[in-house]
């Protein structure tokens, strides 16, 4: 375990740059604000002894990128599923409830994301801006924005909720 005189400079020295990259691969403040603690936990409870102050540097570049991969992988292998897997499912997917998911899913990234965490996943508008890290007003106006949308692409007032 390292001494605290030591974990105080990584973090002065290297704290910057560990978050920066985070926020680079996630995209996400609470997601890097984790990262960052793990790394600094790694660190902390490393036996590694490094050669120089590059090859310190090196090492918590590597560790960060690969924790940020490891959440990226582990978050996007358990939740996606693929388009045609889902529509070519035999069961519970009508006609209707077909042609409004292939409606959403036609949608450009940003309005499909609101829809499907708000109709899909139920969170409220809040909820998902801490969840993408936007402004709760941005969220209300996707929503509005993607459902005039759907409206358009399903033909009218008959898919309203």
């Amino acid at each position: 375990m390292r001494s605290e005189q030591e974990i105080n400079r990584a973090l002065d020295q290297y704290s910057d740059t560990v978050r920066r990259l985070c926020m680079i691969h996630l995209k996400n403040k609470d997601d890097t604000e984790d990262i960052f603690q793990n790394v600094f936990l790694k660190y902390v409870l490393s036996s590694v002894v490094f050669e120089n102050e590059e090859h310190e540097k090196a090492w918590f570049i590597r560790v960060t990128i690969n924790a940020c991969r490891d959440l990226l992988r582990s978050f996007f292998r358990s939740r996606t599923v693929s388009l045609d897997e889902v529509l070519d499912r035999p069961g519970p997917i009508s006609p209707d409830h077909r042609e409004v998911l292939e409606a959403v899913l036609s949608l450009p990234g940003k309005y499909r994301d609101v829809v499907y965490l708000h109709y899909y996943e139920e969170y409220t508008a809040p909820q998902i801006s801490r969840i993408l890290g936007k402004n709760v007003n941005t969220v209300y106006t996707l929503l509005a924005r993607s459902r005039q949308m759907l409206r358009e692409k399903l033909g009218g007032e008959e898919y309203e909720q």
